[in-house]
Order: structure tokens, then C-alpha cells, then sequence
């Protein structure tokens, strides 16, 4: 696949990561687990509260080829949406667009699961139900431990992008992505060749609308939408995937322990990646406050650097950090 640049697109390419398309995405898990052993570990916690949901929508959600429609995940409007607007934007999604999406998703009549045709029949209130389906799985099995450790993996994904951008160019960003992009003479080309099913559609222009790269932990390799009249989008797998389902490293250097103290350590060896006061507690099971208070002396003794995004600040190892630690 051929995605065209004309005079000033690459100003407008951009990255973001979307709370919804995560969700969606995650439901890939339960058609084909052995795909994503990474998730292996919360998707045995989550299976006995997946019963008390609508199972029967969720899993027809995504089709056996693992399409999922595009409506389901609308381009992000921002860098980083959060789960309450993406749902209000999918709850907007025209009838027509609805029932176009799932049939271009599952490819033919007669592969659409009964849940699906019986709710196509009647686009209002299966959008409806839809939207309600997802709000709960939401949050009874991703937002309160899944998403804060998924989300310091995306935002370490885009702080390294924009390292890359900055220090070696657009070529660079674009090779690095995943091992199917390659940017020659001012195009990007998306190899197709290992994709489980042929997308309906071979180049693409971006033509002033913008490209948006979503980093993904349920991408096997980078893919576009599957209709190709959408606003560009490319997903890419997300670097440190393996670090979702990593208990918190063992802190083996005697000499750290006996310097900073078992906890510091600890917290030192995880930020060789950027993450915030709560994605660090989450994964230490610990209180927020516990944690605020040793990343303080940290950063007091030029170990730690922080910067804000909103109201969230994000610590990263200096140079003297990973210094110590090696």
C-alpha cells in the first residue's frame, strides 16, 4: 500500500493513542488468546467478570480474521482522548455507516454472527447497545489496572518517536514504526505481504487531511483502516509490549539497595521508561503517596527528570540515573 505526500502532509502527521480503539482491540484476546501472551495474565483475572457482561456483543465485535469495523474506533481528535468523549463520538455514528462498517468488517452476508444481523435490522438500539457494552467492560475489566500500566506504555512509545523525529527525521520515524513501513522518495509504503487477509485497497492520498500513527498493543505489525475514504490512519505495534504482563523487576544490585534503600531502587530501575505517580503505584501496589514521596528525593539528587502533560507529571532516569543503575 502506497500512502501519497503532497507539499506540507508531513506537517500535518501526527501521533496520538486511543483509550477506545484499546478496548476494542482487546476483545481480540478472546478470539485467538495464544496471539497475545502478554495479555495472558489479565485476561485470566478478567475471565469470571466477563460472564457478567453482554459476552455475546463483545465477542462479535471483532470478526474471525481479527477485522474490527472502522466506526468502532473514530481517528482520535487529539493526541490523548479520554475513554468518556471516544464513547460520545461513537454513540454519533450514523446508521448507515454502522451497518457498512460491520458488513465491510466481516466481508460477507452470511458471516455476520446472528447477534450482529438481528442488531443491524435495528441500527439505533444496537448502536446503543454497542455503546453500552463497551462502557461496561471498560470499566469492570480495563480501567482499573489494565489501562494506567497500557497507558505509560503508550506514552514511553511516543516520547521515543518523538526522540527519533528530532534526532534523525521523518525516514527514520517511519522505518522504525514496525518492519512492514518504509518511506521512499517522499511515500510511505505499507507491505501487505504477511497480512492474515488482502485489504480492499492499494494506495491511499493524503491530501491536506493529515495522517494520524496510532501505537497499538494489538498490533501484530502496522495496518491501516480498512476504507480507504476515512481520514489516514496507521496503526503500529507499540514498543515494550513485553513489559505489560513483567511483575516489577528484582532489585539485584546490592550496592543500589544499600545506597538508596530496597524502595528507591526499585523505582529507579523501573523509570529506564517515562511513567507517572499512579502508573508507578499501580504497578508496584502501592498508594500513590507512597511513591510520590521517594520519586521526590529522586529527583531531588538529579537521579530523575519530570515533566508535565496537564495534571499529569511523568518521570524518566537521567543520565546520572542510568548511569547508577548500570
Amino acid at each position: 500500500m502506497e500512502f501519497r505526500f503532497e507539499v506540507g502532509d508531513l506537517a500535518t502527521t501526527s501521533f496520538a493513542y486511543s483509550p477506545l480503539q484499546e478496548a476494542v482491540f482487546s476483545l481480540r484476546c478472546l478470539h485467538d488468546p495464544a496471539r497475545y501472551p502478554h495479555h495472558r495474565p489479565w485476561l485470566r483475572r478478567i475471565r469470571p467478570r466477563l460472564d457478567t457482561l453482554d459476552h455475546e456483543l463483545l465477542s462479535a465485535l471483532t470478526a474471525p480474521w481479527l477485522w474490527v469495523p472502522d466506526c468502532l474506533m473514530p481517528r482520535p481528535d487529539r493526541a490523548r482522548p479520554a475513554f468518556a468523549d471516544e464513547l460520545v463520538r461513537l454513540g454519533a455514528t450514523p446508521p448507515d455507516l454502522l451497518d457498512a462498517d460491520f458488513r465491510a468488517a466481516y466481508r460477507h452476508e452470511n458471516a455476520l454472527p446472528p447477534v450482529v444481523a438481528r442488531g443491524l435490522a435495528a441500527p439505533a438500539r444496537f448502536l446503543e447497545r454497542v455503546v453500552t457494552a463497551l462502557d461496561a467492560y471498560w470499566h469492570t475489566c480495563l480501567a482499573p489496572d489494565w489501562w494506567p500500566r497500557l497507558q505509560s506504555i503508550m506514552e514511553a512509545d511516543l516520547a521515543h518517536q518523538a526522540r527519533v523525529l528530532a534526532e534523525q527525521g521523518a525516514g527514520a520515524l517511519f522505518a522504525g514504526l514496525d518492519r512492514r513501513l518504509s518511506w521512499v522518495d517522499g511515500q510511505l509504503l505499507l507491505s501487505t505481504d504477511d497480512f492474515m487477509l488482502q485489504a480492499p485497497w492499494t494506495d491511499m492520498s493524503i491530501a491536506g487531511r493529515g495522517l494520524v500513527l496510532l501505537p497499538s498493543l494489538f498490533a501484530r505489525g502496522a495496518q491501516p483502516l480498512i476504507d480507504p475514504t476515512r481520514p489516514p490512519t496507521i496503526i503500529y505495534p507499540a514498543r515494550g509490549r513485553a513489559t505489560l504482563s513483567e511483575e516489577p523487576p528484582p532489585v539485584t544490585g546490592d550496592a543500589l539497595v544499600r545506597l538508596l534503600g530496597r524502595p528507591r531502587a526499585r523505582l529507579l530501575l523501573l523509570l529506564a521508561e517515562p511513567a507517572s505517580t499512579t502508573e508507578l503505584a499501580h504497578r508496584l501496589k502501592v498508594t500513590p503517596g507512597a511513591v510520590s514521596q521517594h520519586l521526590t528525593v529522586l529527583y531531588d539528587a538529579g537521579l530523575l527528570s519530570r515533566t508535565r502533560n496537564g495534571r499529569v507529571v511523568r518521570y524518566a532516569r537521567t543520565e546520572l540515573g542510568d548511569q547508577l543503575c548500570r
